[in-house]
């Protein structure tokens, strides 16, 4: 009975955050490894069009409440969501024909790229704070849980309860969507093939008379589409504050290099490594450590290696310790 208590306090406390975690992790680092593999520079500014897109969900979402729209046990975003995902598209599209373009047709090496979409990047920051302002905001409604943790204590008896929150699932159920969704694309549609030709070898493609702006334009609304999933998902599931959308960044490149950057496989692969490592290395054990262990071997403290406050500290150290030992990442993806 203790096994089983523990197994589900584990469940509840890391297991089931961290898959939700790395869903998330898993679509913002996709959408980062498609900007590097086919426009081949490292997008600073994608944590802050999350939060762009967030915003615009958010606002859509209030005005629908506002007017008495529901979806009933689902949250009311998924309506305001493909709104967030046009704005979105809009706003990168703009960004790209008016700031990146003008260094693409320069040939500017890619850390030029990457320093501009540092200045994008503080703009959009600012504009965000400015719309919707530095607060939390909560959007989420419907059904709290799928499964509570008195509703699990009654089924089962056990002294543990496992909770189960709508948005878990939620989020678990709208990435396996959207990732299928995006390497059926990658792998079967013609348009797909080229950004893979263009990605692999760009004089190659431009000589078999693929068009390199709208491999670019493509490219960049299904950075659109993964960044918005990604933004309200992870709202939906915590809350919106801009300010961290700007700390994801961090995660999310580690994500993206852990697994290689500029390898779809590996940016879900590495999502799911941070997010693991992040909730497991931050967990305070001894609920778990007091189940299984003999009395005298329990520990006296909380048993937990850092305090929550560090946990994108958790991912720094990861992203370090991958640089130097393999850089191109699990999955073999492009050297950093």
């Amino acid at each position: 009975m203790d096994l089983l208590n523990a197994l589900v306090a584990l469940a509840n406390f890391v297991l089931v955050p961290a898959i939700s975690y790395g869903a998330q992790l898993a679509l913002g680092a996709l959408g980062v490894t498609l900007v590097y593999g086919i426009l081949r520079f490292s997008n600073f500014a994608h944590g802050d069009t999350m939060a762009f897109g967030t915003m615009v969900t958010i606002l859509v979402t209030w005005a629908l409440q506002g007017w008495g729209v529901s979806l009933g046990p689902l949250p009311t975003a998924l309506l305001a969501l493909p709104v967030g995902i046009a704005a979105t598209a809009l706003l990168v599209l703009g960004t790209d024909r008016f700031v990146y373009r003008f260094y693409r047709v320069q040939k500017a090496v890619p850390v030029i790229l990457l320093i501009v979409s540092i200045g994008v990047m503080f703009v959009l920051n600012g504009l965000v704070r400015m719309i919707i302002g530095v607060d939390d905001q909560r959007f989420a409604d419907g059904e709290r849980f799928v499964i509570s943790a008195r509703t699990f204590r009654d089924m089962t008896g056990l002294q543990e309860g496992l909770a189960i929150r709508t948005t878990t699932v939620l989020t678990v159920v709208v990435a396996i969507i959207v990732v299928a969704a995006l390497f059926w694309f990658l792998e079967r549609t013609r348009t797909g093939k080229s950004m893979r030709a263009f990605s692999d070898n760009e004089d190659l493609a431009l000589l078999s008379g693929i068009n390199p702006e709208r491999v670019v334009v493509i490219t960049w609304l299904i950075v659109a589409g993964l960044a918005t999933v990604a933004g309200v998902l992870y709202g939906l599931d915590k809350s919106f504050r801009p300010f961290t959308y700007f700390q994801l960044l961090l995660p999310i490149f580690a994500a993206a290099i852990v697994g290689g950057l500029g390898n779809p496989v590996g940016a879900i692969a590495g999502g799911f490594v941070i997010a693991f490592s992040e909730v497991g290395i931050t967990y305070a054990w001894k609920k778990v450590a007091d189940y299984i262990l003999p009395e005298a071997l329990q520990p006296d403290g909380l048993a937990q290696l850092l305090s929550t406050d560090y946990k994108f500290a958790v991912s720094f150290m990861i992203l370090v310790v991958v640089l130097l030992i393999k850089p191109t990442g699990l999955f073999a993806g492009k050297a950093v």
